[in-house]
């Protein structure tokens, strides 16, 4: 086993003891107290869930910028007041001109590498998409909220233009602008004298605030369309990318089925490719059919099990999942799946034999969970993917373009294999759980490819387990890598990590930050419940 490689070890510790929250008139549960308060106040004010999970999502951009914003995608699953259970998907495609060809020619251009041998690029120019949320946050509010966009931006816009003071974990995150940004516009917006802000430095993003009070004013075209949409195409093109102007004018949201699965009697609904909620679909039914959740919560049978029911997930997910209207994706989340993947779980770790698992590089993102006395249920997630996206930020404007397309494959026989207006394999999947006819969660952890592997361990926690919500977050975690080891927090009980070294698992410890950063809000006989992850700056804040 490695040792613990952190850094900054205070950010690991859990010196101090949270509760689950639990309120009637609203709830709302997210990794930064102050948009917490933010969506709060919409629900005071008269707003529903939805006015209240955009209004969080809108202050997150701005006190959490390098996690989320209007240059990422937006999704989102919901149980409406009336009893409607819905998903929401704004999420942008691939450039026109981004064929496999085109983007390995500029690969080769810039790093000199044969062009056969190109890889898609973690960040930078090429790895922009489509932005979605901007239009996904108006057409979410005109559909489902009671309040207007301009509302729901007017927390953000008061952060930017007047400031806020940082808080711990998002100042360690900041840090990754040091190095990614290079341009001196970018600098300027969200550095220092050439530093991340420090804990309770109260920072300013005046042109985030002015683009902000643009959309408030004149809408998501404002975004898509016009002087705003060619400044975004000029800034990728000029460095080397391939996003037009023309691209941002024909994106619109939609509404898709939510795809299900049963497990210990609790329905769990996840967003259907090209997100990725079929491998925690997949995940939960092989470690059913294992009967995963039968043994000692401290026992390295548990940890073993779900591990190879979500190695198989991963696997199979990452290998499959895309574009739907580019490939046909396999019935990955059916329980007859679940059998035959289950029949090769083994006492000892086994190989996978289907796909791979995703390329080292990954995300974070902001997740927010929400819930209103009417019954609305909202889990919403919002991201630019990596810390700062792609480091393109549009000059004048504060917008950092997320880095999405790094999920691309280059390979021509990939079926996820960029080809113009495709959308990548996307990790974000925002969840919710019917665990009775009127007792409902919206939950999530983010953290990139660690997404579904929260959802099982959190969801395994609450309904094997027993666990009140806030213990579910709380609990010490795991999380299978892309090089096949076992990533490991170092709370787990003395002695299992050895018996789990015994059984074939690669077993390194890993800093708590790695294992992202989950919310849940739970609505049941009038009462909400909210918890928040102890590894983040998050609170659930009720009324």
């Amino acid at each position: 086993m490695e040792p613990n490689p952190n850094p900054n070890p205070d950010l690991d510790r859990f010196d101090s003891r949270r509760s689950t929250v639990y309120a009637r008139g609203g709830m709302v549960a997210t990794s930064q107290p102050l948009a917490a308060q933010a969506g709060v106040a919409a629900l005071r004010e008269g707003g529903n869930a939805f006015d209240a999970a955009v209004t969080t999502a809108a202050a997150l951009n701005v006190v959490e910028p390098m996690s989320t914003g209007i240059g990422g995608d937006a999704f989102a699953l919901y149980r409406t007041a009336d009893g409607d259970v819905g998903a929401f998907r704004s999420c942008g495609g691939a450039p026109a001109a981004a064929t496999v060809d085109a983007v390995r020619e500029r690969v080769a251009d810039r790093s000199g590498v044969d062009p056969a041998e190109a890889a898609m690029p973690d960040d930078g120019p090429l790895a922009v998409t489509v932005p979605g949320t901007a239009r996904g946050w108006e057409t979410l509010l005109a559909d489902h909220g009671n309040r207007s966009l301009s509302a729901a931006l007017q927390p953000a816009i008061d952060y930017a233009t007047e400031g806020f003071p940082v808080s711990e974990v998002i100042a360690d995150m900041w840090t990754a602008a040091e190095t990614l940004f290079t341009g001196t516009d970018a600098r300027d917006e969200y550095l220092c004298d050439g530093r991340a802000p420090d804990p309770g430095d109260v920072m300013t993003l005046p042109d985030l605030g002015s683009t902000l009070s643009t959309l408030a004013t004149d809408g998501a075209d404002a975004f898509y369309e016009g002087a705003l949409a060619d400044r975004i195409g000029e800034a990728v093109q000029e460095r080397g990318g391939l996003l037009a102007a023309a691209d941002l004018a024909d994106f619109e949201p939609e509404y898709v089925d939510p795809v299900s699965t049963t497990y210990r009697g609790a329905e769990v609904y996840e967003l259907p490719p090209n997100n990725q909620g079929l491998i925690a679909l997949e995940a939960l039914n092989i470690a059913e059919e294992l009967d995963a959740g039968t043994h000692d919560y401290d026992s390295a049978d548990r940890v073993h099990y779900f591990v190879e029911a979500l190695k198989r997930a991963f696997h199979d997910g990452h290998h499959y999942i895309t574009d739907p209207e580019f490939e046909d994706v396999p019935a990955l989340g059916s329980t007859a799946y679940a059998a035959e993947r289950a029949a090769t779980v083994g006492e000892r770790a086994g190989d996978v034999s289907v796909g791979g698992p995703a390329a080292p590089g990954d995300g974070d993102t902001v997740l927010l969970t929400v819930a209103d006395e009417a019954g609305n249920v909202v889990s919403f997630i919002n991201s630019i993917f990596g810390h700062f996206g792609s480091g393109v930020v549009v000059p004048g404007t504060g917008i950092t373009l997320q880095n999405r397309g790094s999920s691309f494959s280059l390979d021509p026989d990939h079926p996820n294999r960029i080809e113009p207006g495709k959308r990548p394999f996307h990790t974000l999947i925002p969840g919710l759980v019917r665990f009775d006819r009127d007792d409902w969660a919206a939950f999530g952890v983010m953290g990139g490819y660690m997404q579904p592997q929260g959802h099982l361990q959190v969801l395994a926690n609450v309904l094997d387990y027993g666990m009140p919500l806030q213990s579910a977050m709380d609990a010490p975690r795991w999380r299978y890598l892309a090089d096949g080891s076992l990533a490991v927090e170092d709370r787990f009980p003395e002695g299992l990590l050895p018996k789990l070294v015994r059984r074939g698992h690669d077993v390194v410890v890993k800093p708590a930050s790695e294992f992202g950063g989950g919310q849940i809000t739970r609505l049941a006989d009038g009462v909400i419940a909210g918890a928040t992850e102890p590894r983040k700056d998050g609170t659930a804040a009720g009324f």
